[in-house]
């Protein structure tokens, strides 16, 4: 227990005196490491699971849990393969379409662009397509008609209603070699999933029109599969392996991903492991300060010991003191990290409006806001860490104080 006594004293050297000026410089100094310390690991912390969620949510909304796909690039019977899947327990949806790569022209400029069927019930079900649509209209997708995603709308200045040339790289051969296929189709629909990746290179056409357009009359080249639980794709591919023909491949969303989550996963340990170093140099900012306050109290201790005091209530002292500059600093981190983390994008906009620069590049990051999920088991496992440095760096020096000789201290006074 610690007593009334024990708590005064603490306080009292908390506040230090002009002549102790150097000591309080560098208990401020381990202070602001603390804090800044705690605050840049919950934010960058934050920032890494808000990315990792993110790019989840967005390429498991556009893309299936499972994909099915033909041996030979051709699945004919997709009607019966996907009414016998999505009877399996835990299968929410089940989408067959075609995926084929085509080329774009506008106004005489070309783009290569990834071309997905998709029949209008089937974008209208799927959560992700059915909530990002910003212009136009879904009663409109059909026939010659496609979606695009706003950066490739604002690239090219479309609107909906606009005509763009679709090439096919499966050509027609004629005397003169082989004719690309090119058919003209009108935006009808704009959308915005958020990502970068796909707003800028997927184009979605009616099934029926990309069956037409890329001569797979009657037939698919894939089916994704959304289940319940996407975390683990790998028990309903098994199911679905049993039930579909030796012809059908499957994959799932971790076997074609696994190597990029599992890259973001371990920069996230790494990063943990490397901004834990600030707090660790922060306690030992700490343990200095106690050092030097304990040298400069040495008369204190002293006349303390003279008057009764055990040595386990001055290492009590001392260990109050040092830890109350870690617990405090830790608290005001982690305030400060948990207030940043919720308004970093409101922090991010009012940055690039000072500096006229833009921080965050949607091109290069993949997403058009800067995400941050904040893990609150994640933060208490930092306050605690960030407790127990503090707490582990004064031990040493209210050690060496408790273990003064009154005599010896007071010799020369």
């Amino acid at each position: 227990m610690i007593s009334y006594f024990e708590r005064l004293v603490a306080l009292r050297y908390l506040g230090a005196k002009k002549s102790e000026g150097f000591v309080s410089v560098i208990a401020a100094f381990s202070f602001l490491g603390i804090l800044l310390g705690v605050a840049t690991l919950i934010i960058v912390m934050a920032v890494m699971n808000g990315f990792r969620d993110e790019l989840i949510t967005r390429v498991l909304g556009i893309n299936g849990h499972v994909m099915l796909y033909g041996q030979d690039g051709v699945i004919s019977d997709y009607q019966d393969i996907a009414d016998d899947v999505l009877r399996q327990t835990g299968i929410e949806g089940v989408y067959p379409g075609i995926e084929k790569q085509a080329l774009m022209t506008i106004d005489g400029r070309s783009a290569g662009v990834l071309v997905r069927g998709l029949s209008q019930s089937d974008f209208q079900r799927k959560p992700v397509m059915s909530t990002s649509v910003k212009q136009g209209s879904l009663i409109d997708y059909v026939g010659p008609s496609i979606a695009i995603g706003s950066e490739m709308a604002e690239r090219y200045n479309l609107e909906v209603g606009d005509a763009v040339n679709l090439l096919s790289p499966k050509g027609k051969a004629s005397p003169f070699g082989t004719i690309p296929k090119s058919r003209s189709f009108t935006v009808s629909v704009i959308f915005s999933v958020d990502m970068f990746e796909y707003d800028s290179n997927f184009v979605f056409m009616p099934l029926p029109a990309a069956q037409q357009f890329f001569e797979l009359q009657n037939a698919v080249n894939m089916i994704e599969v959304f289940t319940a639980d996407a975390s683990r794709p790998e028990r309903y591919e098994a199911r679905i392996r049993d039930i579909v023909p030796p012809s059908i491949r499957t994959l799932n969303w971790q076997t074609t991903n696994g190597s990029f989550f599992s890259a973001l996963q371990v920069e996230r340990n790494v990063m943990f492991m490397i901004l834990t170093l600030i707090i660790l140099v922060a306690a030992f900012n700490i343990i200095s300060s106690m050092i030097m306050l304990v040298r400069d109290k040495t008369s204190d201790i002293a006349v303390l010991r003279t008057m009764g005091a055990y040595q386990g209530s001055l290492m009590k002292i001392f260990v109050i003191t040092g830890a109350s500059i870690g617990f405090i600093g830790t608290f005001a981190g982690a305030v400060l990290g948990i207030l940043f983390s919720m308004n970093i994008e409101t922090i991010r906009e009012f940055l690039e409006g000072l500096s006229g620069t833009e921080l965050f590049s949607a091109e290069v990051y993949f997403l058009s806001q800067l995400p941050a999920k904040i893990d609150w088991v994640e933060v208490m496992a930092v306050v605690i860490m960030a407790f127990v440095l503090s707490f582990l760096a004064t031990l040493y020096p209210a050690w060496r104080a408790s273990r003064i000789d009154p005599v010896e201290a007071l010799r020369y006074e």
